[in-house]
């Protein structure tokens, strides 16, 4: 089911958004400043290609200092932008019963987008 899922998830936009997110990330990590915000960006990106079948997780010492400030800097630059976008999305696709399961993975990714860093999006036979 999330095979199927996948696929129309890259059809109708995953495809798209996925390899915008990685070559802002690509772009991000031509200044040394910029390389931690651009891998994090190339992991959303890589999550919105194929977010079916996958949650999102905490990894450890998540709360840590450093990743606190990272997260900080990234939706004061960049996740707010990422957030509100997939929360447009989402509602607009939750109002129809064939796109809830579709605003169900905007709303995972939108976890992803506003706090990249200590979270990773893994298969849920893990």
């Amino acid at each position: 089911m999330s095979l199927l899922g996948n696929i129309i998830w890259l059809l109708f936009g995953g495809l798209i958004s996925g390899l915008g997110y990685i070559i802002g990330g690509l772009t991000l990590c031509l200044t040394i400043v910029g390389i931690p915000f651009g891998l994090q960006q190339i992991k959303v990106g890589l999550a919105t290609m194929t977010p079916f079948g996958k949650q999102v997780i905490t990894v450890e010492n998540a709360d840590s200092p450093l990743r606190v400030i990272l997260n900080i800097v990234w939706v004061l630059c960049f996740g707010w932008a990422i957030a509100l976008s997939h929360l447009i999305h989402g509602v607009i696709l939750a109002i129809t019963i064939i796109g809830l399961p579709f605003a169900k993975q905007h709303f995972k990714l939108l976890v992803m987008a506003v706090l990249p860093f200590g979270r990773e999006l893994v298969d849920i036979d893990r």
